[in-house]
């Protein structure tokens, strides 16, 4: 019998190396996804839509190696100073599954109710799982802000977001 650590007493304490894990992965798939990508080839523009795939590909592979070799030769991330969460205690449940319930119902209205209702039901939820109680300026406010980004995405950036029920109004 050896007395050669075994593979677990070796990775504890480096969970920097899951990081490194997903990083691949990402990188994976963004290459095998730009691989599937079919485009015309043209002259005037040799680059093509494929390039910019290629290198974030590239560079998310690249920085998992790196970050992976870092950690198994003993380097690792420093503790964030400026933090003062106190890791000791428990996640506190009555903040996040409110949370949770907030970005859920955005996902469920979006396609039915629309951008500007889902994303205020999502604003004035997460204000209100965080413990603002201010509930009628919190709503005011998350009308506004659903309003503000709707149009934000649709004149600014030419994305239109979902109507919904307020089709025709917005």
């Amino acid at each position: 019998m050896s007395s050669s650590p075994s593979l677990t007493s070796r990775l504890k304490g480096r969970s920097e190396l899951g990081v490194a894990l997903l990083l691949g992965a990402a990188g994976v798939v963004v290459l095998v996804d730009a691989l599937r990508l079919v485009t015309p080839y043209s002259q005037s523009d040799p680059v093509g839509p494929k390039t910019l795939p290629y290198i974030v590909a590239g560079l998310l592979i690249i920085c998992s190696v790196l970050l992976a070799l870092n950690v198994l030769r003993g380097g690792q991330g420093e503790a964030e100073g400026g933090e003062d969460v106190d890791l000791t205690h428990p996640a506190d449940w009555k903040t996040v599954l409110p949370l949770l319930g907030a970005f859920v119902a955005n996902i469920l209205l979006i396609d039915w109710a629309g951008w500007v209702i889902s994303g205020t039901v999502l604003f004035w939820g997460s204000a209100w799982a965080l413990g603002s109680r201010h509930y009628v300026r919190d709503g005011l406010i998350s009308v506004a802000l659903s309003i503000l980004t709707f149009y934000g995405f649709y004149l600014g950036l030419g994305i239109p977001l979902p109507a919904g029920l307020l089709k025709g109004v917005l």
